[in-house]
């Protein structure tokens, strides 16, 4: 059986490696445009392994100490396995599609599946590789340990190219929505709570309504609500404003709709008082043509 305390026994001696000074400018690269923070970061935090400087380590001279940190970690086995596995699909990369030491790795030592699945999953997570991310990381036997996160930085990074007009529509928030359906994770920040509501909002009216009303105290299910709203005063088109007026409100956010048009933020839209008679065309209060770019309802 491989003695992952032996430096050697994990990391190869021989063949490319990916911690010279391009190998780590290009990870460092990775960082920044996750906000100076990287999963495999998190994971270390959490682990209490090294410090925020551990990772990338420099050369050999880094590799070994940070090796030494792992091994001298009092985390489990296979904790200090997982972070192996996932340095060791550094290797991979730069040696290529027929290098397979993460998995060797794994293997050898006995490291359970879903350690193997969440650190490669968090490792695509890294490199921008969303959609292999989630093929990964919205598995069943996974933990949502790392949810908040996900869901921040997949809203955040939602691919503009595919969205319509040519990009200049809104970012395609496909993978956030799928994650957050298929692991069902319980959120636990404001941030990622507030993102994934502003993508939902985004990308279908009555689904995000109905996630609204989860939340039964009236402070966030009025905040959540008016945000609703106000994405589509800030994206008017025929769909959305007609799904928006078509919505089977309660009383309670049937007020909250004619509040925050008429005396709070939503009246500064110069959408805002279409909305409200295409409500009331809806609901039966008024009887008009009211046309909202080219939305005609009689």
């Amino acid at each position: 059986m491989l003695d992952h305390t032996q430096f050697h026994a994990v990391f190869p001696s021989e063949g490319p490696k990916p911690y010279d000074q391009n190998g780590v400018r290009a990870i460092e690269t990775f960082r920044k445009t996750f906000d100076g923070v990287l999963f495999i970061d998190r994971v270390l935090k959490a682990l209490e392994i090294g410090d925020q400087k551990s990772y990338p380590p420099r050369g050999d001279s880094g590799l070994r100490a940070l090796h030494h940190s792992i091994v001298e970690s009092k985390v489990s086995t296979h904790h200090k396995l997982s972070v192996f596995y996932y340095m060791l699909l550094d290797y991979d990369d730069v040696r290529g599609a027929r290098s397979h030491l993460a998995d060797s790795l794994a293997e050898e030592t006995g490291l359970p599946q879903k350690y193997r699945i969440l650190m490669r999953g968090l490792w695509h997570m890294d490199r921008k590789e969303f959609k292999s991310a989630l093929e990964h990381l919205a598995h069943p036997s996974l933990p949502t340990e790392f949810a908040d996160a996900t869901i921040v930085t997949l809203v955040r990074h939602a691919d503009v190219s595919r969205s319509s007009a040519g990009g200049s529509g809104p970012p395609d928030y496909t993978l956030a929505l799928a994650y957050y359906h298929t692991a069902q994770p319980v959120l636990r920040t404001a941030e990622a709570l507030d993102l994934l509501y502003g993508a939902l909002a985004r990308t279908s009216v009555t689904e995000a309504l109905y996630f609204s009303r989860k939340y039964q105290t009236p402070y966030p299910r009025q905040q959540f609500f008016e945000k609703l709203v106000a994405s589509v005063l800030e994206l008017p088109e025929s769909k959305r404003g007609k799904e928006l007026v078509s919505l089977p409100l309660d009383r309670t956010e049937e007020t909250w709709l004619r509040d925050y048009l008429t005396t709070g933020d939503g009246r500064k839209s110069k959408n805002a008082k279409s909305i409200l008679q295409m409500r009331g065309v809806v609901t039966g209060r008024a009887k008009a043509v009211v046309n909202l770019n080219g939305l005609t309802i009689r």
